[in-house]
This record gives structure tokens, C-alpha cells and sequence, in this order.
């Protein structure tokens, strides 16, 4: 950690207190005599007005225009004649005409002027992006004041080098200098950026010790470290001392709650008493209120506030807007949201990804999967519309359509928005980079998935973490073990996702060894508490393996609170291998938690109609209509050549319905002669569409599943060895997965299932689930 010297601090309210110990700073250098300008020059009429003793108004400053031509006639070329046309260089950001003054300054020698070269050279070259040249200027100086260090420093943090800017406070501190209150909020936002709030609380100390906490801009530079580190507490106190609040003061926390779903009540709250203080707030405060009303999923509110806005005038405002419309979209209200959005005259690419990423959240809160595909081909459509505009996309961009792209699995987009990564120059990003690992990875492309995993030039904790899920999801538990060590090697800490991850690698294949060994070392080595998640692995891997007792012993050993997927599973694990007991003992644990998935109560359902426990059938009937859970409805979908096919159970709407049937009938005869051996239960009954069209008597069975259906379409209209991909919203079924495993064995075929649950790769008569099908 950076440890900093102690020192004095010069200017603010120190100025008039002397300190005992301490050397008085010398005072500021008195600005040049303007005499050898023209007669006719304002500041020439300014100065003989003060030398004669009138009273006149401040010299008005020179413009660029002025200045150029005072550079190209004036006999005797003054300092001042340039510092117009530096701050003109940083308007435009030009810093080929900073550079071109800097070499007429040494040429006329005006360089060595401290006003100019601490005011004007070193600020611009750093405003220019040129923290290279800034500093170089800044070593060849003789004599450096706070006004140039500051300059520096603050350089640094804007050009995103904060810790060098770190680097040149301690430096000016080892050096004697004395930083003024603009030094140090200089620092402050310099910690800020670099997220070291180490530092930033010794530089806290010494605005508390020279009683400048309190001057407005200190207080905001404080508010924002604090609240930046995710340190509100202290942030609140810091705001709490400050005497004259601003607008950005008030902003700044109001902004802070937003991004804390803890602490919308105390945004609401601070944007009140802003209001109460009679401060006016502007667009960046009226965003943050937006994204608290968002936060909160309050429409109504919201509404309020939109009003609000056009009261004072600002609802035409751009970020306004953008956040008005997300607000309407993460509600769900998409129609509000696409009329703001295309009443749009001037949209910028912040309102374009906040449309595509509200569509893609509100893929997961869609009241089915219909609508939810619904969602994300809309997502999709806004994104080709972006491409074919004048604004370009970015990595946000990229990043949250390549999420929707792997909620759908549709992976011929996907590789499409892959191409446009590449023409666009942002595939080398890193974020971008790890979204296509995940997309392809969900599509059942592990291969591809790999390849642009190897090829990213820099790797995150998520990118490590997503391929690990990825091989684990594939069945390749050895590859995701492997690639766990090398990701400890590279020096990357996991966290607690990691060892989900890792943990269900081992569950797949078995490894009880190797998974109570990360199971300790998550514990021991990385100091991190097992979640109900980690303990969910372990047991899932005992069911898997028919070591039902030892599952049972673990959760006693443990002492964990299994939730609703864990006693599930045991239900499905005990009833699979033929333990009845314990399957009704875990049966009654599950429905002493009420369950919220209609899923769950389908499987206690069939276990007890198979065993006719008729009361307990009553008795999850009864549950099911008090708690609300829905309607089980069976859907798959499979897109071909850019159309999506939608299936229901026994569906015989398609066009080509017929054929489908004959090919599903021909594929049950074959497998049957291999081995396959149709898994007879009242499950059927129970998992059939009939609550959607009241055709399907109550206690008939389904033959075919949608997801049969789905996969006959794609062996029937894809080309030979093409992988036939699949999405289906519920579980699989026993049979289905028994199924299409001899499916894939009889046409030679690659068949991905993603199902509710997880991921099935079904290749020469086996699951990448590692048979966790059976179970079902």
C-alpha cells in the first residue's frame, strides 16, 4: 500500500492559521505587465485606467481571433497572447496546434513563463491525451509550483492513468511541496479512479486535519470516493459535513443508492430533501431518480418524475429519455418504451443498447417462453436496425445481444454478431470476447467456444469461470478440472461461482474424491463459505452415483437447509434407484418448503400416482391451486434457415406433420431393436397439454413430446451431420431422454437439448448430463 508523507497543506482555510513547524509557502508570482501590446488593446485601456485611479470593470480576456493576430503583428510577443489559444487547443482537442504553439513559445522564448507553462502547457498536452509530452514539459521545468503538480495529477486521472497519478502526489510530498485543497481533491478523484480507498482515506485524514473537508468540492470528491468503493456509509458522512451542498453533491449520492437495491428508499428520500433545499436538479440527478423508480420497478412513480421533467423543462433531454424508456421496459410496458424511442429525433448509442439490454432482461421475467422469444426477437431486430444506421455499435452493445442470442440458442445469429465483432475491431475486448465464449458455449458449440476462449489476448475472472461452466455443462469434467488448475496458476483468484462450476465437473463424472477435495480447499485455501449451491453439487453427485445414504448423511453432517432443487433431486434420485422410503421422506421435506415451480409438484404427482397414494395426490392437487404456480405447458422450439419452428405436445399443426410422425415411428421401431425400451408411467398423463385445448382426456398419455417433434423436423430438413439444436421450457422427460439418446445413434447425428434444467448433447447414444435423465 502507498503510504504518504506527512506534509502541510497550503491554501483553503489553513491560510489563516499559521502552523508551527511548518515553512510558509512563497506567494504567487505577480501576472506580467501587458505594455508592449497595442494601444487599442482592451487590456491596454484596463491598465491605464488603474494606474490613473479609475474604477473600471476586469480586462475582458482575449479570444483566439485576438490573440492570433496580436501573435502575427505585435513587436513584443507577451505570455498572455497564448493562453487563449491553449484553451482554444483544448476545446477543439487539437493537440498538433498545442504542439505548434509550444514550438513558437521556445522559439520567442516565453517558454520559461511559469504562468504560461504551469497554467496553460501542462493541462492542455494532458487535455490533448498527450500524458507523455505533459510530463516530459513537467521534468524539464526549473521550478515547479502546485499549480503545475496539480496539473499533473489531475492530468493522470483523466487520461484513466490514475495510479501514476498516485505516483506524483507522493513524489511532490517527498519533495517538500505543499498540496493546496485543489491538489487534493485532485487525489481524491485520482483514488477514485484507481479503486484505492487505502489511499484515499490518508488523503481524507489530511482534508480533516486542515479543516478543508468541508469546502464543496472536497466534500463531493469524498462523497464519490466512498461511494465508488461501495463504502455509503462513509459516503453519507462525508455528505453529512458538507455545509453548502450543490447540485452535484446531491447527485452524487442520489446516484449512489441507485446502484445499492438496498438503498432505494434513502434515494428517494435525498432527492426529497434536495428538493426541500430549493437546489434545482439537472439531468444527471433526474436520470439517477429514473433509475431508482427503475430499481424499484415503479411505473407509477416513475410517471411522477417524468412529469417532474417537463415541468422544469428537461424531458427533451437525452439521458432523460434514455432512462424514462428503460424504466418502461424493465416494467415490461415495451409499447410505451418503443413509442419514446422512436419519437427519438437525435437517439445516441446509450439509448439503442439501453432498448436491446431492456429487451434482454425482460426475456427472464416474461409471463411464458413464448412471449420471452418474443422479447428477444425484438432484441434482435433492434440490433440489425442499429447496424444499418449511422450509429455504430460498441462493446455494450455486443455484449448484451450476445446474451440474447444465448437465452435463445440461436446460434446462426450469434455467429453473425461474431462476424460484426470482427469488422468492427471490438472482438479483442475483453468483455465482448467473454459474452461469445458463454453464447457458443449455450448454443452446444463447446468447440467454437473454446477456440475464441484460447484466442482472447486477456482473461477476466468471468471468462475462466463461463469456459469451466461451459466444459462442465458439455460432460467434459476432466477439461473443466484442467482448466481450474491452469486458472489458479495464471494467478486468478476464483470466487464463489467458480467452485459451482468446478464442483458440478465433478458431479457429472462421479469424482467424489476430487470434489471433496475443492470442496476443502474452497473452505481452507480461499476462505470462501459454502453456499446452498456448493452443497447442491455434492448431493446431486451422490444421487447420480446411487449413493442415496451418503447424501442423506452429508446434509446431517453439513448441517445446510437443502432448497427446493435439492430435495428434488433426491426425490427423483430415491424413486430412480428404487428407494421409496426415502423418496416419501424428501417428498414431504419438499412440500413442507411450498414449492414455486409447477415442475416440482408434476414430480411428486407421478411419484404418487405410480405408487397410488391417492391422499397424498389430493394433497399436492390441493397446494398446487393455493399456491398459484401456474399451468404446465409443454413448448419446443428449433430454428432452421432463419425460421422458428414451435411445438406442442402430440402437435399436429405443421405442414409437415405427417412426415414427422412416420420418421418419430420408424426411429421408435430401430431403437427398439437396439435397446431402447419405452419408459411406461403416469407421467405422461401429468406433463400433457391438455389445460391448453381441453382435447386431451384426463388420464390418457402423450406419445410424443415437443421436443420429439422438434428434433424429427430438424432430422427431416437439415442437411446430413448438420447438429439438430433444440430449446424446450421444462424439463425432459425419462422417455424423451432415453429417446433421442438412440436417435443420435440411429441418424448419425449431434442432437443439443437445452431444456429448463441444463444442457443435453446427445452424440453416438449418450448425454453429455452423464445420464442425470434417467433419473427424471
Amino acid at each position: 500500500m502507498t503510504s504518504i508523507p506527512f506534509v502541510a497543506v497550503s491554501g483553503g482555510a489553513v491560510a489563516a492559521t499559521a502552523i508551527p513547524g511548518v515553512v510558509a509557502v512563497a506567494p504567487r508570482k505577480p501576472l506580467p505587465s501587458f505594455g508592449g501590446l497595442d494601444k487599442g488593446s482592451s487590456y491596454q485601456r484596463s491598465t491605464q485606467g488603474l494606474e490613473n485611479g479609475r474604477s473600471e470593470s476586469p480586462p475582458r480576456p482575449l479570444d483566439a481571433e485576438e490573440a492570433m493576430s496580436m501573435l502575427k503583428h505585435a513587436q513584443t510577443v507577451q505570455s498572455a497572447m497564448y493562453v487563449p489559444l491553449l484553451h482554444q487547443c483544448i476545446k477543439t482537442g487539437s493537440l498538433s496546434t498545442a504542439k505548434a504553439l509550444h514550438a513558437h513559445m521556445v522559439k520567442n522564448g516565453t517558454n520559461v513563463d511559469m504562468f504560461v507553462a504551469t497554467s496553460s502547457l501542462v493541462n492542455v498536452y494532458m487535455r490533448c491525451g498527450a500524458s507523455q509530452d505533459a510530463r516530459n514539459l513537467f521534468d524539464e521545468m526549473p521550478e515547479k509550483n502546485v499549480v503545475t503538480w496539480t496539473a499533473l495529477i489531475t492530468g493522470y486521472t483523466l487520461n484513466s492513468e490514475p495510479v501514476l497519478a498516485l505516483h506524483v502526489f507522493v513524489e511532490m510530498l517527498e519533495l517538500g511541496r505543499y498540496p493546496s485543497h485543489y491538489t487534493l481533491g485532485g487525489m481524491l478523484n485520482a483514488c477514485s479512479a484507481a479503486r484505492d480507498i487505502d489511499v484515499g482515506k490518508q488523503v481524507h485524514g489530511y482534508t480533516i486535519k486542515y479543516e478543508t473537508d468541508t469546502i464543496t468540492s472536497m466534500g463531493n470528491s469524498l462523497c464519490r470516493l466512498y461511494t465508488k468503493s461501495g463504502d455509503l456509509e462513509s459516503g453519507m458522512r462525508a455528505f453529512k459535513r458538507i455545509p453548502d451542498k450543490n447540485v452535484i453533491t446531491w447527485t452524487t449520492m442520489i446516484s449512489a443508492c441507485a446502484e445499492d437495491e438496498n438503498r432505494i428508499e434513502l434515494g428517494f428520500r435525498l432527492f426529497l430533501d434536495m428538493l426541500k433545499e430549493g437546489v434545482m436538479p439537472n439531468e444527471y440527478t433526474l436520470t439517477s431518480v429514473m433509475s431508482l423508480c427503475g430499481a424499484k420497478l415503479d411505473v407509477n412513480l416513475g410517471k411522477q418524475v417524468q412529469a417532474f421533467c417537463v415541468k422544469i423543462g428537461c424531458e427533451a433531454n437525452l439521458p432523460v429519455k434514455n432512462s424514462t424508456m428503460y424504466l418502461y421496459l424493465r416494467k415490461g410496458e415495451t409499447d410505451e418504451a418503443m413509442r419514446l424511442f422512436k419519437e427519438m429525433e437525435d437517439s445516441s448509442i446509450i439509448t439503442w443498447n439501453a432498448m436491446i439490454a431492456g429487451y434482454a432482461q425482460i426475456m427472464d421475467s416474461a409471463k411464458d417462453d413464448l412471449h420471452a422469444r418474443s422479447r428477444g426477437f425484438q432484441a434482435l431486430k433492434i440490433f440489425r436496425d442499429l447496424v444499418r444506421s449511422a450509429t455504430k455499435p460498441d462493446l455494450f452493445t455486443f455484449s448484451s445481444i450476445l446474451s440474447v442470442c444465448s437465452a435463445m440458442m440461436a446460434l446462426e445469429q450469434g455467429e453473425q454478431i461474431h462476424a460484426q465483432t470482427i469488422k468492427t475491431g471490438f472482438l479483442s475486448d475483453v468483455v465482448v470476447n467473454s459474452a461469445l465464449v458463454n453464447m457458443y458455449s449455450k448454443c452446444g458449440c463447446i468447440e467454437y467456444a473454446t477456440k475464441a476462449f484460447v484466442e482472447m489476448p486477456t482473461r477476466t475472472l468471468v471468462t475462466w469461470t463461463s469456459m469451466i461452466s461451459g466444459y462442465s455443462q458439455h460432460g467434459r469434467s476432466q477439461d473443466a478440472l484442467q482448466l481450474f488448475e491452469d486458472m489458479i496458476l495464471a494467478g486468478a483468484k476464483p470466487n464463489e461461482i467458480t467452485f459451482v462450476s468446478v464442483l458440478s465437473a465433478c458431479s457429472y463424472a462421479g469424482l467424489v474424491k476430487e470434489a471433496e477435495h475443492y470442496f476443502d480447499m474452497m473452505q481452507n485455501v480461499h476462505h470462501i463459505e459454502p453456499l446452498v449451491d456448493h452443497y447442491g453439487c455434492m448431493v446431486d453427485m451422490f444421487v447420480r452415483l446411487g449413493r442415496l445414504d451418503d447424501a442423506f448423511s452429508f446434509i446431517e453432517r453439513t448441517g445446510f437447509e437443502p432448497n427446493e432443487a435439492i430435495w428434488s433431486s433426491l426425490v427423483a434420485g430415491c424413486r430412480s434407484h428404487g428407494n421409496m422410503e426415502l423418496a416419501f421422506y424428501a417428498a414431504d421435506k419438499l412440500l413442507e418448503l411450498k414449492p414455486k415451480v409447477i415442475e416440482t409438484y408434476v414430480l411428486l404427482l407421478n411419484m404418487y400416482i405410480s405408487t397410488s397414494r391417492w391422499r397424498d395426490v389430493a394433497r399436492v392437487r390441493k397446494l398446487i391451486k393455493h399456491e398459484g404456480v401456474g399451468i404446465l405447458r409443454d413448448r419446443s422450439w428449433i430454428t432452421i434457415r432463419d425460421k422458428v419452428h414451435f411445438f406442442r405436445a402430440e402437435d399436429r399443426t405443421h405442414p409437415r406433420a405427417t412426415e414427422l410422425y412416420q420418421l418419430l415411428e420408424n426411429l421408435l421401431e430401430k431403437a427398439k431393436a437396439v435397446g431402447y425400451e419405452p419408459y411406461q408411467n403416469a407421467e405422461f398423463a401429468e406433463l400433457s397439454d391438455s389445460q391448453d385445448d381441453d382435447k386431451t382426456a384426463a388420464g390418457s398419455s402423450l406419445k410424443h413430446h415437443s421436443e420429439r417433434l422438434a428434433v424429427a423436423l430438424g432430422l427431416l430438413e437439415t442437411p446430413p451431420g448438420a447438429t439438430v439444436r433444440v430449446t424446450k421450457n421444462m424439463t425432459m422427460c425419462r422417455d424423451c431422454h432415453s429417446s433421442i439418446k438412440f436417435f443420435s445413434l440411429l441418424a448419425n447425428r449431434e442432437i443439443v437439448v437445452r431444456d429448463s434444467k441444463r444442457l443435453h448433447k446427445f452424440k453416438d447414444g449418450r448425454c453429455s448430463c452423464g445420464d442425470f435423465g434417467a433419473l427424471l
